[in-house]
């Protein structure tokens, strides 16, 4: 009897780790939801890692602001963020994917909230050839958000508060949108060709664009530029707050660029979004050091501002094609953005176009540089259609951004009065001030 009960006791042991390892394997995913599964993964850490990008920028901008101005300008972000979010669920995601529908009825039909259908809750099972419509909407939506984070630095420290903010609703509802459908919606860019894989014209020139116009119309602000056309240089209150931005803009953009690679759903793919990270990663670095180098060149001395954006400018030049590049390709795309900054800005400045942050040699120029460097690697593009899809585009939201900007002026005004913007926005337009122990600067 006790050998036929040791017996059975071995028999359960051996039995029991098959038993659960068989009872673990019935909870295991069809190989089809696989695919599924990291897809969608990807894209909800990739739009954690651009919605961080949100944080970027207002650390950014407060540490390039004078000391008198950074509330107002976390205040813009935190703002212009939640529009984004609420309009673009309202009107912009919808606009930008009208699907097949390319009619009349169809963009008109396009105008509606987005349903995210609770397809896990119903029981029913998603559509496996993508990701979940839940997660390609919030990634998506950051993208919506960066291009008005790139317009609340260049007017920093002269425009209002609730003018800008309605500014923001135009650029993310329709403006974004309409013109990200040419492309990523399918559109006749799309049809065309043209080629840009995670916004270098798409996202980063139109912030661009729309930040030009704004900040031609709105002028310089008070003191930048003397009679006699000197530059005045306004240095910003915390270059520890602006290179922490820069950094975190940096890590961010690792989501921005590899999110858009789309799909995670083979060994493939996951070999073509390590490639991203790296070229991503060392077209910054290649920004960075051109930047260093050449202020030591021209002005004798290091310029920490231009080295932060030399970084952010070699990001944006890669957005456009991080995947077909080499590293040694990357690097010196990156090289050209850095470069880009560091003569752009002051070009700007004999303009007299009072750019607070640098973000239209950034987003603007080197997004265009970025565009039509894509052909250099990818032999899918053209130059032709390249160009085209820059100027269509940059045409289209200049265009646009102008006429909203000159509505909002004459309807709400736009700058505060040269006594509010002498004492400051923080205490003007909110009451509070970012630093209240420190004397104003």
């Amino acid at each position: 009897m006790k050998k036929y009960l040791i017996s059975g006791l071995a028999t359960a042991l051996i039995a029991g780790p098959s038993l659960a390892l068989a009872q673990e394997a019935d909870v295991t995913p069809p190989m089809a939801e696989v695919g599924f599964i990291f897809t969608t993964f990807m894209f909800l850490v990739s739009g954690f890692l651009v919605f961080w990008m949100a944080a970027g920028f207002a650390m950014l901008e407060a540490g390039l602001v004078r000391s008198k101005n950074v509330a107002m300008q976390l205040t813009k972000n935190v703002a212009l963020f939640s529009l984004a979010a609420i309009l673009y669920y309202l009107v912009g995601y919808n606009l930008m994917y009208p699907g097949d529908a390319w009619t009349i009825s169809g963009i008109l039909g396009a105008f509606g909230t987005t349903a995210l259908e609770p397809v896990g809750l119903a029981g029913a099972k998603p559509d496996l050839t993508y990701a979940s419509v839940g997660s390609d909407f919030f990634f998506q939506l950051m993208f919506c958000a960066t291009t008005a984070s790139i317009v609340s630095g260049t007017l920093a420290e002269r425009i209002k508060l609730w003018p800008f903010l309605v500014f923001t609703i135009v650029l993310t509802a329709f403006i974004y949108p309409i013109q990200a459908s040419w492309k990523w919606g399918g559109g006749f860019l799309d049809a065309m060709g043209f080629l840009d894989f995670a916004g270098s014209t798409v996202v980063h020139s139109v912030g661009g664009w729309a930040a030009l116009m704004g900040a031609l119309i709105l002028g310089p602000r008070i003191g930048k530029y003397g009679k006699d056309g000197r530059v005045i240089p306004i240095p910003g209150s915390n270059l520890t707050l602006a290179t922490l931005g820069a950094f975190i803009l940096w890590l961010g953009w690792f989501g921005f660029n590899g999110g858009s690679h789309l799909y995670m759903d083979t060994a493939g793919n996951v070999a073509d979004i390590s490639r991203i990270f790296a070229n991503t990663n060392t077209a910054a670095a290649g920004g960075a050091l051109v930047a260093l180098i050449l202020t030591q060149l021209l002005y004798k001395k290091p310029d920490l501002t231009m080295v932060l954006n030399g970084a952010l400018a070699g990001l944006v030049s890669i957005t456009a094609e991080p995947l077909t590049p080499s590293l040694g390709a990357a690097t010196l795309i990156g090289m050209v953005g850095g470069v880009i900054v560091v003569f752009a800005v002051p070009f700007l400045d004999k303009l007299k176009i009072d750019d607070v942050v640098g973000a239209i040699p950034v987003h603007l120029m080197a997004g265009i540089w970025g565009t039509l460097a894509v052909p250099f690697t990818n032999a899918d593009a053209t130059f032709g259609t390249q160009i085209y899809a820059i100027v269509v585009v940059g045409i289209f939201v200049s265009v646009v951004s102008a006429v909203v900007w000159y509505l909002i002026k004459a309807i709400m005004g736009l700058r505060v009065s040269e006594e509010d913007e002498i004492n400051g926005l923080d205490m003007a337009e909110l009451g509070m001030e970012a630093y209240p122990e420190f004397s104003k600067g």
